[in-house]
């Protein structure tokens, strides 16, 4: 039986449909497939290795991969988690080759842009918030991800998946590859840390 014809509008299909007509040779279906994730994998890799150029070049890289590998695809799981998957494995390559797991904001001479930081900022005010407390949480969340750009690479993963992209625990297991009493110890873990270095922030 052959399978339902994409959608007209792109943007109504499920990632499985668009998935589908990809793997049968699709060049929109893939754009849209870029589409929907270059934004979620860009803002993970950039977390990751601190460094635009790098984040970009990683990005790419990672969409190359979900091209090639799109047959290995198991459409009963969730393709967001297989593409983040590829996203993360190719941060933590990286980092592990050049030993960039402490590279901060400030280490990086490509590090963020205005367009970068709003990109990738965290969400931490709420709408209708004031002038001085948007200013004030701008501020938090810089020093947010600079503790986080400290952390070891897996702690990391972690953080971001759990606390930026809003992941289950379940899920960020799969996305890594570790066992999910792993992974609860990782956040843990680094919790810990991230209370430390912030710690002067307490009123």
């Amino acid at each position: 039986m052959a399978e339902a014809p994409l959608p007209p509008d792109l943007k109504s299909a499920t990632d499985q449909q668009v998935v589908t007509q990809a793997r049968k040779g699709s060049e929109t279906a893939y754009r849209e497939l870029v589409r929907r994730y270059e934004r979620p994998v860009f803002s993970l890799v950039f977390r990751m290795v601190r460094n635009r150029e790098l984040a970009e070049d990683l990005a790419q890289e990672t969409f190359i991969k979900v091209l090639n590998a799109l047959d290995s695809y198991r459409p009963e799981f969730k393709f967001s988690s297989w593409v983040f998957k590829i996203a993360n494995n190719a941060a933590i390559d990286h980092l592990r080759r050049r030993e960039l797991d402490t590279l901060s904001i400030e280490g990086s001479p490509h590090a963020e842009t205005p367009q970068m930081i709003e990109a990738t900022a965290l969400q931490l005010g709420e709408r209708g918030e004031t002038a001085l407390e948007a200013v004030e949480n701008k501020e938090l969340g810089g020093e947010i991800e600079r503790a986080i750009a400290k952390l070891r690479p897996e702690y990391r993963s972690c953080i971001l998946l759990r606390h930026v992209e809003g992941r289950a625990y379940e899920e960020i297991a799969d996305i890594l590859n570790l066992p999910l009493g792993t992974v609860k110890t990782y956040i843990h873990r680094a919790r810990n840390e991230l209370r430390i270095t912030l710690a002067h922030l307490k009123p």
